[in-house]
Parts: structure tokens; sequence; C-alpha cells
């Protein structure tokens, strides 16, 4: 009677090691990424007017200001792991915005993102969801240089700050102070 529960007992305690391991994920402390994006630009190579105001296939001129401009900016402060670096909001000439991270560097972890909020930089790590939120998608890389477009439609007036934020666990590994609008 003995093996049957000790074979059990075995078999339940690998069930939550596996599951610990599956949310944990405790080898990501070991592991970062990189990426190196450049600056977003708008793309070159537009077709030149034709005699009519049309465009003349074949014929392209680049754009008059390919510059981005800064609606804002934050340096990364740690929350729940360290993180370090600057977010910035660009518009483009062609009015597309995008988050650039920029020489960023915090913690691998599970089911990490990209988020703007309305929340304060700085404030309790768990307090990120709490409010209004837009979701720019998963973190590309621990380290480096990055991109997420805004979308066209979101309004971010009132929004305050950049999070990367752990899905998983509802926690911000790091967050940058960004007024916008």
């Amino acid at each position: 009677m003995a093996k049957p529960i000790v074979a059990v007992a075995v078999v339940l305690a690998l069930a939550v090691a596996g599951v610990g391991l599956w949310a944990f994920q405790p080898w990501k402390i070991f592991t970062s990424s990189e990426v190196d994006e450049p600056l977003p630009s708008v793309a070159v190579g537009r077709s030149s007017p034709g005699p009519s105001g049309t465009p003349t296939p074949g014929q392209t001129t680049p754009p008059a200001d390919t510059a981005p401009v800064a609606l804002g900016q934050g340096e990364f402060v740690d929350a729940e792991h360290d993180t370090s670096g600057l977010a910035l909001v660009l518009e483009l000439s062609d009015g597309s915005r995008f988050l650039r991270l920029e020489n960023l560097a915090s913690s691998d972890g599970p089911d990490l993102h990209v988020w703007i909020t309305d929340q304060p930089s700085g404030g309790d790590w768990g307090s990120y969801d709490d409010g209004d939120y837009l979701r720019l998608g998963k973190l590309k890389a621990t380290h480096g240089n990055q991109n997420y477009e805004i979308p066209a439609d979101a309004d971010l007036a009132g929004f305050t700050s950049v999070v990367i934020w752990c899905d998983r666990f509802n926690v911000a590994f790091g967050t940058a102070p960004i007024a916008l609008g």
C-alpha cells in the first residue's frame, strides 16, 4: 500500500515542479537578448507629382524632413527589476508615432510587454494595470534600441509613463516618466 502512495506523491511533486518551472522560468535570470533598430523614419521614395498633381510612376523625391520630433521622453527607473535607458515618443513628418527605447537594459522574464500608461512612473510596481494603458507589443529584447509603432487612432493625452510589464505576474520591471498631450 505504501508504494502506490509514494508513486502518487512523486508524480504530484513532479507536476508541481513542472508548473513552477513553466510559471517562473528561473533560467531567465541568466539570459538576455539584444536588438539595435535604427530610428524610425518616413519611407524614402514617394512618387513625385506629375503635371496634374498625381504621382508619376517611377519618379521619386525624398521627403522634405524625415527627422522625428520628440513629443516626450524620460529615463527608466527600477521597479521590480533593475532597468535603465531612455524612452522617447517620436512623431515622424508623416504623422506616424513611435515609442523608441534607447540603451535599454533590463532583466529577462516571462511574458514581457511594453505599455504606455496613465500611472505615474516610480509608483507601486503592481499598479500600472489599474488605470488606462496602451499595449504596444512584446518586449523585443532586454537590451538595446527598439521601436514600437503607436496606433494612429491612439489618444495619448493623460499618459504619464512607459512601462516594461510582466503580464504573467502583473508587475513592472521598470518605468520611465513621459508626459504626453
